[in-house]
């Protein structure tokens, strides 16, 4: 598939409906874009959405994800004694 780079505003982008839908992307779904500068490549992967267990709240992961990063170095050091 071959598609040229259009302006969207003061954007730049592409379509892609087929090869979204390929892959099962629709409108809303979340994606992770990584950048492969050294490849010349942008990689697109859909996010799997998870259900979270019984109990467990969106917020209460995002305090544990902020506690993970500040406290990184701390966490590897103690499992490693």
């Amino acid at each position: 598939m071959e598609r040229k780079v259009s302006k969207f505003g003061n954007s730049l982008g592409l379509t892609m409906t087929e090869a979204l839908k390929q892959v099962g992307l629709d409108l809303g779904d979340t994606v992770r874009i990584d950048v492969r500068e050294s490849e010349g490549e942008i990689v697109i992967k859909k996010i799997q959405k998870v259900a979270l267990p019984a109990g467990i709240s969106a917020d209460f992961l995002d305090t544990l994800a902020e506690v993970m990063s500040e406290y990184d170095e701390t966490l590897k050091g103690l499992k490693d004694r």
